[in-house]
C-alpha cells in the first residue's frame, strides 16, 4: 500500500495515506517485511506491541497478512493499568490476548501483570525480561496529549534511568479511555499505570508509530512543528532515523 505523501521532519520519516484502512495496511506491510528480514537472519526476535483504537485495524491487517513465523517471536506490550485484572475487557492484556496471541500463537507473550501484589517488583521483573534480548520492533500510538505509551507530558523523561515505571495518568488520558468505550465513566478508569519509558522504547531497532483520525490532528501538528520537548512526548521521535510515523489525511490535515 503506497502512501499519498512522504516527507521527513528532522530524522523522522512520515507517511500520509488517504484513509485509515490504507494507513493500517501500509504499516502492516512495513512491519511484516521488517520481521521477515530479521527472521531471515536470526533464529528468534522480539517485538513490543501497542494497544488502543489506533492499532485495531493495523493488528488485524498484520495478523492476516501471513509470512511471519510468529512461533519464533517473543512479544511484549507498552503499558498496563495498575490494579486491573487480566480478564477485564479494559485491560491491555485482554486486548492483546484476543487480537494477537490467540490469532498467531507467538513463542511467548510477556504481559505486564497489572494486578501484581507488589507493583515495584513487577517493574523489576518486566525490566529483566525486556533487557534479556534486543528488541527488534516497537509499535506505538500517539495519545491526544502526545503521550507515548503512558509517558504523559507531566512524567515523560527522555533520559529516564528506568525501563519500566509506575505513573499517574493525566485526566485527559483517562477521559479518552471513557470516550473510546473501554470504561463506563471516569471514576472507573485507574489513576495509575505501568509504562515502558522513553529510553526503553527508543532502544528498539525499528519504531513504527500510528496516529490516524481527525482527533489526532492538533497533537500531530504540535509533535511535528513545535520544539522537541517532554511537553509533547511524541516529539522525541523526530530524533530517531529508525522511526516512521503513519498518518491519514485527517490526522495530517493541520500540517
Amino acid at each position: 500500500m503506497r502512501p499519498s505523501k512522504t516527507f521527513s521532519v528532522d530524522a523522522l520519516s512520515v507517511r500520509v495515506y488517504d484513509s485509515e484502512i490504507e494507513l493500517a495496511e501500509g504499516a502492516a506491510q512495513m512491519g511484516q517485511e521488517y520481521l521477515q528480514a530479521i527472521l531471515a537472519e536470526k533464529v528468534t526476535a522480539a517485538a513490543i506491541l501497542a494497544t488502543g483504537n489506533s492499532q485495531i485495524q493495523f493488528l488485524e491487517a498484520l495478523t492476516i497478512l501471513g509470512g511471519v513465523d510468529w512461533s519464533r517471536l517473543s512479544l511484549f506490550h507498552l503499558d498496563e493499568y495498575l490494579g486491573i485484572e487480566a480478564d477485564s475487557p479494559a485491560s491491555f492484556r485482554y486486548y492483546l490476548r484476543e487480537r494477537v496471541e490467540k490469532q498467531v500463537k507467538p513463542a511467548q507473550f510477556h504481559y505486564i501483570q497489572g494486578d501484581a501484589l507488589e507493583p515495584l517488583a513487577e517493574c523489576d521483573r518486566y525490566t529483566k525480561l525486556l533487557i534479556a534480548q534486543p528488541i527488534e520492533l516497537c509499535l506505538l500510538g500517539v495519545g491526544q496529549n502526545g503521550h507515548l505509551a503512558f509517558n504523559e507530558p507531566e512524567v515523560a523523561n527522555f533520559h529516564d534511568s528506568h525501563r519500566v515505571k509506575l505513573v499517574k495518568l493525566a485526566r485527559q488520558t483517562r477521559i479518552a479511555q471513557v470516550h473510546q468505550g473501554y470504561f463506563p465513566h471516569l471514576e472507573a478508569v485507574p489513576q495509575y499505570a505501568f509504562t515502558l519509558t522513553i529510553p526503553m522504547l527508543a532502544s528498539a531497532q525499528k519504531l513504527i508509530c500510528l496516529a490516524p483520525g481527525l482527533g489526532k490532528a492538533p497533537i500531530i501538528k504540535k509533535m511535528l512543528t513545535e520544539a522537541i520537548s517532554p511537553a509533547c512526548p511524541a516529539s522525541v521521535l523526530r530524533q530517531y532515523a529508525n522511526a516512521t510515523l503513519f498518518l491519514d489525511k485527517h490526522s495530517a490535515s493541520l500540517l
